[in-house]
């Protein structure tokens, strides 16, 4: 069947896309997909077709592949038939004009631009960080009366006393008796 879907001999104006049933911007993946399948199809030995039509339709699937699947024979096709994969980039028209315009701050109702409320995941990330601060303190605590080490201490130690008003020392006490 032809490309205008009429039984015959495919003519040499059909394009190799056309012949293996594929747009000009497919992949290399596409191509060798649709060529296996063909080239089950209309292989001579497996087809029930005539074989003078069978060997020429496999001959021109596999000319078609051979062109297609090299990627300098597939770019010289394409400029044989007029196709570009590379599209063409056109300069916008509004070249000397800025793309946006800066956000003027006078019209803002905050005098400084970092001047506004917090948003919900910025409290959110306040909370966390305070619950955070405050579970390590607590495991801090824990540990430290876990291993009886308390840095706190209400009352002084007999050590703490004695340092503090330590014992006369006895020529102190002859001084004090005199």
């Amino acid at each position: 069947m032809t490309q205008n879907g009429t039984k015959g001999q495919i003519t040499k104006t059909t394009t190799y896309y056309g012949l293996l049933g594929l747009h000009p911007s497919a992949s290399p993946i596409d191509i060798r997909r649709a060529y296996w399948q063909l080239s089950k199809r209309y292989h001579p030995d497996t087809t029930e077709l005539p074989a003078t039509v069978a060997t020429a339709k496999f001959q021109q699937i596999n000319e078609a592949y051979a062109t297609l699947s090299n990627p300098e024979r597939r770019l010289s096709y394409d400029a044989k038939i007029g196709y570009s994969r590379f599209g063409v980039i056109q300069a916008p028209t509004d070249l000397n004009h800025p793309v946006r315009t800066p956000y003027d701050f006078s019209r803002s109702i905050y005098l400084d631009a970092n001047d506004r409320p917090l948003s919900a995941g910025e409290i959110f990330v306040l909370f966390v960080l305070g619950l955070t601060l405050v579970g390590c303190v607590l495991v801090a605590m824990a540990v430290a009366v876990i291993r009886g080490e308390t840095s706190i201490q209400t009352q002084p130690t007999q050590a703490q006393i004695t340092h503090i008003s330590p014992q006369p020392t006895p020529k102190q006490i002859k001084i004090i008796k005199s």
